[in-house]
C-alpha cells in the first residue's frame, strides 16, 4: 500500500494553508492492478478536534477510500460523515421490509458479497446454492432468517475448507439431466 501527495495532488497541497491531497493504492495480490484512492483535507472539512493535524487526515480519507474500492466495502469513514455529528441524520430502514441495517452493521447482501470477494467464490453460483439452500427459486423469494443461515452456512464453510465448496458449487454449474 502506498500513501503519499500524488503527482496531480501536489498542485492541490498548500502547507500555509493546511490543504493536502493524497492518494493511496493499495494491492491485494503482488502483481495485480491495484485500487486507489485519493484523500483531501483542510481546516474546512475537518473537525476542529483534529485542526493541525490535516495532512494525516487527508492521508487516512486516502487510505481508507482505497481499502474501501479494494474489499468492496459500501460504508464511508466517520470522518466522511460531516464535521457536525448532529447534521448527519442516518436513513432508517424497516426491518421487515429487507435486509438492510440501520445501526451502522453491513447487511446480508454485503456479508454475502465480502464472503464472494475474500474466497473468489462465483456469484452465480453462489445465487444458485442459496435458492437451493433455502428451497426458493431465487435468493429474493427467501426469508431473511434463510439468508442469515445461508450467509453463516458460506462463510463456516469457506473457511474450513474452500476447496470443497468450491467442489460444490461447482455441482450447480452442471447441466441438468433431461428426464422423460
Amino acid at each position: 500500500m502506498l500513501g503519499n501527495p500524488s503527482r496531480a495532488g501536489r498542485s492541490f497541497c498548500d502547507h500555509l494553508s493546511n490543504h493536502w491531497v493524497f492518494r493511496a493504492i493499495v494491492f491485494k495480490k503482488s502483481g495485480l492492478k491495484g485500487f486507489a484512492g485519493f484523500g483531501d483535507a483542510d481546516p474546512s472539512n475537518v473537525s476542529p478536534l483534529v485542526r493541525g493535524a490535516e495532512m494525516r487526515v487527508a492521508e487516512t480519507r486516502a487510505v481508507n477510500r482505497a481499502l474501501r474500492k479494494a474489499y468492496g466495502i459500501g460504508l464511508c469513514s466517520v470522518e466522511e460523515l460531516g464535521s457536525n455529528p448532529s447534521s448527519f441524520e442516518p436513513k432508517r430502514r424497516d426491518p421487515a421490509s429487507g435486509n438492510g441495517s440501520s445501526n451502522g452493521h453491513p447487511t446480508l447482501r454485503d456479508k454475502l458479497c465480502l464472503l464472494i470477494r475474500r474466497y473468489e467464490l462465483d456469484p452465480n453460483l453462489i445465487k444458485r446454492y442459496a435458492a437451493d439452500f433455502c428451497g426458493t427459486e431465487t435468493l429474493r423469494d427467501a426469508s431473511r432468517d434463510l439468508v442469515e443461515a445461508f450467509v453463516s452456512t458460506v462463510s463456516k464453510e469457506a473457511a474450513n475448507d474452500r476447496a470443497a465448496l468450491v467442489c460444490k458449487l461447482n455441482s450447480y454449474c452442471q447441466p441438468e439431466e433431461v428426464r422423460p
